[in-house]
């Protein structure tokens, strides 16, 4: 019974760990060793990296948004952000080779999650409730 009231608000550590979440993105090509070469026979690692930091840095920009001033769109914006996060693999051609292609898909699933809990805790909300968030 109290899980159910623990998760059926939205807190301001969820949006803390959006943020973390960002920074874990944009850093995971040195985490994993892959940010200094190619990753696969046709990707451009320049364009990973920068696909991967670009990712990361508009999903620690939304966390913190929602943290400032709370609306529906930026959940709506993690989880496509995080849905082509899994799908960088296959478009930039780095899904045979390398543990690059497994942290994007566990971290873009993390995203995808946080934001799908984010936003059904928000679902029912009034515009001045969303505007009290964090108050």
């Amino acid at each position: 019974m109290s899980g159910a009231r623990f998760f059926g608000t939205h807190r301001t550590w969820e949006d803390w760990v959006g943020m973390l979440l960002g920074i874990l993105i944009a850093v995971s090509p040195w985490m994993t060793g892959e940010g200094n070469y190619g990753l696969g026979l046709l990707s451009d690692p320049g364009l990973i990296l920068m696909n991967t930091a670009v990712v990361g840095i508009l999903i620690i920009g939304l966390s913190q948004l929602e943290y400032i001033a709370l609306r529906r769109w930026e959940e709506g914006c993690e989880m496509a952000l995080a849905v082509w996060l899994i799908m960088s693999p296959y478009v930039f051609g780095y899904s045979i080779d390398g543990m690059l292609r497994f942290w994007h898909a566990a971290l873009g699933g993390a995203v995808f999650l946080l934001a799908t809990l984010k936003l059904w805790q928000d679902w029912e909300l009034s515009d001045r409730e969303l505007a009290r968030h964090g108050q």
